[in-house]
């Protein structure tokens, strides 16, 4: 089968281990099962796992992704779920300490085939094209999980995205938008903070820039170079939800006395679960939210999509085609 594989890691040449091309095709362990993709994404994962972040090199190679959509082996057109948990575990699948995603313990979905736990499928819903339902799994599924489990904000709140280009950001002011939330994102690039208008916020500001009221929630994934900021621009009682540090993960103040004097919460958030991925699924299609795509590729073009993500030009979800 064609595959995209990790095969050697390097921390300043990250696309001197990526290989297109073939590689055995996988067979489901009991309680597994098949999936024949027909659409996969590319998340910074991905890129982390070529720079030796997160993916060993005693298990190379390794097959990439955990976004994607396909057939399973019962002839259903589903969506993967990419939070691998142990065998035995029950409950919130995030929680498990030894839980891992795709493409770190098993091969992933940049491929023509993949093998998952059969609770590792949804649903696709009719009414979900197969590239938008390749865009779900990682930077969606983090996104909706941080706004409706863990930020606690009412429609008609106000939240700050702290960046406004990425996968997550994007899906952050989409999916705000769409459930009532109002939206501001900040952006160090005005043409990446229009476009965040564009797709529903309802206002962009220069990063660091004085907000015009507190607000309600913070959406963090940059860390060191936005912390201060979005502490700062917190009502107090507000929230600042956490899944990423793009920038470092130890800012210059951790404002731990604006925290505890203003009541603030910070809640970290890592992922989603199957029941939450089943309900994103349903939102989008049901709110009419159309994933934002920054480009569609066949597989045998994904050099070309890990290229344009490295160099930084990426704005939403570069989707591949198998």
């Amino acid at each position: 089968m064609l595959a995209v594989t990790c095969t050697s890691q390097s921390a300043t040449d990250p696309l001197s281990g990526l290989e297109v091309g073939e590689r055995p095709e996988p067979v489901a362990p009991d309680g597994w099962t098949t999936v024949r993709l027909r659409t996969a994404a590319l998340n910074h994962h991905d890129v982390w796992s070529l720079r030796g972040v997160g993916l060993p090199a005693d298990r190379l190679p390794m097959v990439l992704g955990c976004d994607g959509a396909g057939i399973d082996d019962e002839g259903r057109e589903v969506v993967v779920h990419a939070v691998v948990a142990s065998p035995d575990w029950a409950g919130d699948e995030t929680l498990d300490p030894r839980r891992s995603l795709l493409s770190e313990v098993h091969d992933g979905t940049l491929a023509e085939v993949v093998t998952v736990p059969r609770r590792n499928v949804v649903a696709k819903p009719a009414g979900l094209s197969w590239e938008h339902a390749a865009c779900l799994p990682t930077a969606w599924l983090t996104a909706y999980r941080m706004l409706f489990t863990n930020a606690g904000v009412q429609p008609g709140g106000t939240v700050l995205v702290q960046g406004a280009a990425g996968g997550v950001a994007t899906a952050l002011v989409q999916l705000g938008a769409a459930a009532g939330l109002r939206m501001w994102v900040t952006s160090r690039d005005e043409a990446r903070g229009e476009q965040a208008v564009a797709l529903g916020a309802d206002r962009a500001f220069e990063a660091g820039a004085r907000m015009p009221e507190r607000v309600d929630a913070v959406m963090e994934t940059v860390g060191a170079a936005t912390w201060s900021h979005s502490v700062n621009s917190l009502r107090p009682g507000g929230t600042i939800v956490i899944s990423g540090a793009t920038s470092g993960d130890a800012p210059a103040k951790a404002e731990l006395t604006k925290i505890y004097f203003k009541q603030l919460r910070v809640v970290g958030s890592t992922m989603g679960t199957r029941t939450e991925l089943e309900r994103l699924t349903r939102f989008v299609v049901d709110a009419g939210v159309e994933p934002l795509v920054d480009s569609v590729l066949p597989l045998t073009r994904a050099r070309e999509g890990f290229e344009r993500m490295v160099a930084g030009t990426v704005s939403g979800k570069v989707v591949f085609t198998v």
